[in-house]
């Protein structure tokens, strides 16, 4: 839809270029970054600008959208909530409503049904896990992208421990899809509500109607507070999962997490129909009527709130008052073993690896006596959500991160000979620092109420006995540097930490903690250890630009690690992530940003340490996700589960895959394949020359899909794959006879 007369030809900078659409409290525009990534801008109409209590509501949806990030919404790109007409930009998400896709072509059935059904339990299992409720889940707030279902608007959601802003004589949200308590007491809405918003949606999508549907918006209401739902049009597999989702009483309804498993349980045929008398697309979707009344086809996205998130534990016991019809779920769907993969293409698209499930049989042997296996290892607090990260040695692979320092698993059989616990809080992205062939290097985090805590530790475990050998106090800044959280590295039989004072790296013996050397910083710099190949280099920054939270000159430093002798120092054009080296030189990706947000990579860079020569090859767009390496060949693994491969020499792409693997990161090389997993446990095994799907696993654990930046997830011993994923669960599985997908 074209721009009207009277609207402004810019928004903060933003050159428009179309509206989106228009409802009663905003104008949605289609805007412009500098680099030209599309964006939609949310423009507060002007008589609500000096509203005092609408500005307040404003202000927490910006926070509410800044806290959600996940595979299934989209970030907050730029926001100017006390602007004289606040506005927000995010992530333009291209597809059309559920509404309108409804509206157009009738409900959903068979495997389109489940994928719309997982991805918005698996949305807003994240929004609830960084303490958002989003109170306004209806067709006309979940845009169908390429790429999957994403939820957007969080104009009325709520951090889940703020009060609820009062709206005087106003009812906030859509009757057809609302909760009895969001209707009759709002103060007390909580996550649950959004389960049953979420269940009434999914009836509307598989049969064109609410559950609650009457004449008026008041009769709605009133049926939604004191009348049953009406789901005899709803298929009987998709009932039984929705009907406990709809009870009026919050507390007899599942979670966000439990209804992710009751669905994920579900098979892909459906089914479908619809209400006798109703004509397919006829809705009442009160939204649809006068939100975004008036939306063009040609441009039907809308703005996706979502940025940086962290996952919480989520319960998984079942609550008393819907075990039964869990019960008859199961019963009915005549469930196996498996959990059918979501089809991460979107709708009408199916994933490259439901259509190949050849499987090459590995040239690696297995030890003897192996069977699949799959332990949780304890940490060292019980209700923080730790992950692990694994290498391994022989037939002993060793684990470590969050509240673990190390643990060493048996690989034949997942047996555990000792774990050494960490009593603090973990730092994100900081897992175990890696091993030798009889020491096991890993981080221990200081318990917050320990007087006698000297700060994060990097620490010495022995391989055999789980002996404590030494530790030493790190005071690194990696994250700041690099882009990647690794404040301490192993290089043969050395470790490299950096020293409690955050101004020098320290060289010791890995076994013996001996200090070999110790080499302090460049003046007025903080840097982190970068190993490239058999090389050791150091990445610097200078303190303004830690400061300033702005990275835009790096330096590299070549580092001799016998003797601790800064070398060369190169400088780098802009932020980079190092990822890997290729024939001696290293290779990083150069980093995209807007203001301060990361939007991906745009560039591959090379430096050689030898000549100090210093390469910037573009890419052909800005790509998003997280980066990795093996052999000659750079990775991206988007959100939405897309591998790139790319030539770091001429920054050529190579081959491009979809996957089911979402949030994945990656690659390690096994025999012949590339591994990808994400924190949910699925693994994708790839073609290193064409992307080719070789075999591809289901999650075998309930955690977030993985965020943008983590570290690879898998191990290789021979042909075991051994898989580290959320809550410090670990599994092993034969490469030769992978977990069978559905």
């Amino acid at each position: 839809m074209s721009l009207r007369a009277g609207d402004p030809a810019e928004i903060g900078g933003y050159p428009l270029e179309a509206r989106l659409g228009s409802g009663g409290m905003g104008t949605v525009f289609l805007a412009r970054t500098s680099s030209g990534r599309p964006v939609a801008i949310k423009l507060i109409h002007q008589q609500f600008a000096g509203d005092s209590e609408f500005r307040i509501r404003f202000r927490q949806e910006v926070a509410a959208a800044r806290r959600v990030s996940g595979a299934f919404t989209a970030a907050v790109v730029d926001a100017a909530p006390e602007a004289e007409q606040p506005w927000m930009a995010t992530t333009y998400i291209e597809g059309p409503t559920l509404a309108e896709r409804i509206a157009a072509e009738g409900p959903l059935n068979g495997a389109g049904l489940r994928n719309l059904a997982i991805g918005l339990a698996e949305a807003l299992r994240d929004i609830h896990r960084v303490g958002v409720v989003h109170r306004d889940l209806k067709p006309s707030n979940v845009v169908l992208s390429p790429e999957g279902p994403r939820v957007i608007d969080f104009g009325i959601s709520r951090a889940a421990d703020q009060q609820t802003l009062t709206m005087t004589g106003r009812v906030i949200g859509t009757p057809p899809f609302m909760s009895p308590e969001q209707l009759q007491a709002p103060r007390g809405v909580g996550p649950r509500s959004d389960v049953f918003s979420l269940a009434t949606l999914l009836v509307y999508a598989a049969t064109g109607h609410g559950p609650f549907d009457a004449d008026s918006p008041y009769l709605t209401a009133y049926q939604v507070v004191h009348e049953e739902p009406s789901l005899d049009a709803v298929p009987g597999r998709l009932r039984t999962v929705v009907e406990p989702c709809l009870v009026k009483e919050p507390e007899g309804r599942p979670s966000a997490d439990e209804l992710l498993e009751l669905l994920r349980d579900l098979p892909a045929d459906l089914g479908g129909a619809v209400a006798p008398g109703r004509t397919p697309g006829r809705t009442r979707d009160v939204a649809t009527q006068h939100h975004l009344a008036t939306r063009d086809t040609e441009a039907p996205g809308a703005p996706a709130p979502a940025p940086e998130q962290t996952g919480s534990p989520g319960g998984r016991g079942l609550r008393g008052r819907w075990r039964p019809v869990l019960a008859a779920a199961v019963a009915v769907a005549a469930i196996g073993g498996g959990v059918a993969v979501l089809k991460a293409g979107g709708f009408g698209e199916e994933p490259d690896d439901a259509k190949a499930r050849t499987v090459a049989e590995p040239a690696g042997t297995l030890p003897g006596g192996f069977r699949p296996w799959r332990v949780t290892v304890p940490g060292g607090q019980a209700d923080i959500p730790d992950e692990l990260r694994c290498v391994a040695r022989g037939e002993a692979a060793f684990c470590g991160g969050g509240g673990v320092v190390a643990t060493r698993i048996d690989v034949r059989d997942g047996s555990r000979a000792w774990t050494v616990k960490s009593p603090g809080v973990p730092v994100q992205g900081m897992h175990l620092v890696g091993a030798t062939d009889d020491t096991v290097i890993g981080y221990r985090f200081s318990a917050q109420d320990d007087p006698q805590a000297r700060g994060d530790e990097v620490v010495a475990v022995d391989a055999d006995s789980g002996k404590e050998l030494w530790s030493t106090v790190s005071g690194a800044q990696s994250t700041a540097v690099t882009g990647r959280t690794e404040d301490a590295v192993v290089t043969g039989s050395t470790v490299i930490t950096v020293n409690a004072s955050d101004d020098a790296f320290e060289a010791r013996d890995a076994h013996s903690g001996e200090l070999i050397w110790t080499a302090s910083f460049p003046g007025g710099s903080r840097c982190a250890p970068v190993p490239a190949g058999d090389a050791l280099l150091a990445m610097c920054v200078t303190d303004a630009e830690i400061r300033a939270l702005a990275t835009r000159r790096p330096v590299v430093h070549t580092l001799d690690p016998a003797k601790g002798t800064w070398g060369r120092a190169i400088a780098l054009d802009g932020p980079g992530v190092p990822v890997g080296a290729d024939g001696g030189r290293l290779v990083l990706l150069r980093e995209h940003t807007e203001g301060a947000a990361l939007t991906g990579y745009d560039a591959v860079t090379r430096v050689d340490p030898v000549s100090g020569k210093v390469t910037n090859t573009p890419l052909d767009t800005t790509y998003e996700g997280t980066p990795g390496m093996a052999g000659s060949t750079v990775y991206i693994s988007g959100q939405t589960g897309r591998v790139t491969a790319f030539d770091p020499a001429t920054g050529r792409r190579k081959w491009s895959r979809q996957t089911s693997v979402e949030g994945a990161s990656g690659p390690v090389a096994g025999d012949g394949a590339l591994l990808f997993s994400s924190a949910t446990g699925r693994v994708v095994a790839l073609s290193p020359s064409d992307g080719t799907v070789l075999w591809a696993t289901d999650p075998r654990a309930d955690g977030l899909t993985g965020q943008a930046g983590e570290s690879p997830r898998v191990t290789v011993a021979g042909r075991v794959v051994i898989v580290a994923a959320a809550r410090n669960t670990v599994f092993a599985f034969d490469a030769g006879r992978p977990p069978k997908s559905g």
